[in-house]
């Protein structure tokens, strides 16, 4: 990460009025390189392509927009961005800031209405949760507007706490181990969905967007935050963290290195042929399901 070592100067104008002390050019630094390393480490870069880099207008996706087109000035992300947001109808939505923002930023963006509102509110029953089904119609305009700007990858602002709160809720209510991958192909086979902040913990994800003073938009807004499962498990997360800090960064590095042979799915690992005296198995997912197609 040599090239990354004099990281502070001002290079896009997402970092204007940038912090200059110490702690924030170690928390830039530090997020630039773990956004590196998920895009290397997944294999993300399709020399040329274009994304559509999904902006919210919450922490997490200014520091996403932020860190991409850091990479891309210094020549380390070779594709083409273009920013998207989805006003999708919600009551006090502050629809001027985003675009407003971008312009003076200088970002390349595209804004798009559709009231996916009033289609949950018809939908979902009083004191009901709606964000599956808002997720849902979320992603499926953002799929149609990537397609139409000519992307190749819907990239999206998940961070680490993300996807161990997906994991942890598959867990406990799915009946699953599965999470957000930080790099998936659409059912359609057409378009990729990158998650390029897999590795960034959340807390620097909010530090950096408080000190950098972006106008944050809270995802609130609906009101069907409270008494969410998340929120149940973010709460729990946070309990243990507390008592044992860097517990979640063990919990994370455990999604990295799941061992087939130990779990207990017998279609990523043949269990029925063991046998005795031969050496066990104890390779890869991928391995496994690779001697498995060659064995039937």
């Amino acid at each position: 990460m040599d090239d990354l070592a004099d990281i502070g100067d001002d290079i896009h104008p997402l970092f204007h009025g940038a912090p200059t002390g110490t702690e924030f050019r170690k928390l830039r630094k530090r997020l630039v390189r773990e956004v590196r390393e998920a895009i290397d480490h997944y294999g993300m870069i399709e020399r040329g392509a274009r994304w559509l880099v999904c902006l919210s207008g919450g922490k997490d996706s200014y520091t996403l927009l932020a860190v991409l087109h850091e990479l891309q000035w210094r020549g380390l992300l070779p594709v083409d961005l273009l920013a998207c947001n989805l006003d999708q109808g919600q009551p006090n939505f502050p629809a001027t800031v985003l675009p407003e923002f971008l312009s003076r930023m200088g970002v390349t963006h595209r804004i798009e209405y559709q009231d996916t509102y009033s289609v949950v509110m018809d939908k979902i029953g009083p004191g009901k949760t709606m964000c599956s089904l808002c997720s849902r119609l979320r992603r499926g305009n953002l799929y149609r507007i990537a397609r139409e700007e000519g992307c190749s990858a819907v990239v999206l602002g998940h961070h680490r706490d993300d996807i161990l709160e997906t994991f942890f809720m598959n867990l406990f209510h799915g009946g699953r181990l599965a999470t957000m991958p930080p790099k998936l192909l659409n059912e359609e086979g057409d378009l990729f969905v990158y998650r390029p902040l897999a590795f960034v913990a959340e807390a620097d994800c909010d530090r950096f967007a408080r000190a950098m003073n972006y106008p944050i938009i809270p995802c609130d807004l609906c009101g069907s935050q409270e008494g969410l499962q998340r929120q149940q498990v973010k709460q729990l997360l946070d309990g243990w963290e507390a008592r044992s800090p860097g517990r979640r960064q063990v919990m994370f590095r455990a999604l990295m290195n799941a061992r087939p042979s130990h779990l207990l799915d017998p279609s990523i690992f043949d269990f029925a042929g063991l046998m005795r005296g031969a050496a066990p198995e104890t390779g890869t997912i991928s391995e496994n399901l690779r001697n498995l197609r060659e064995a039937h």
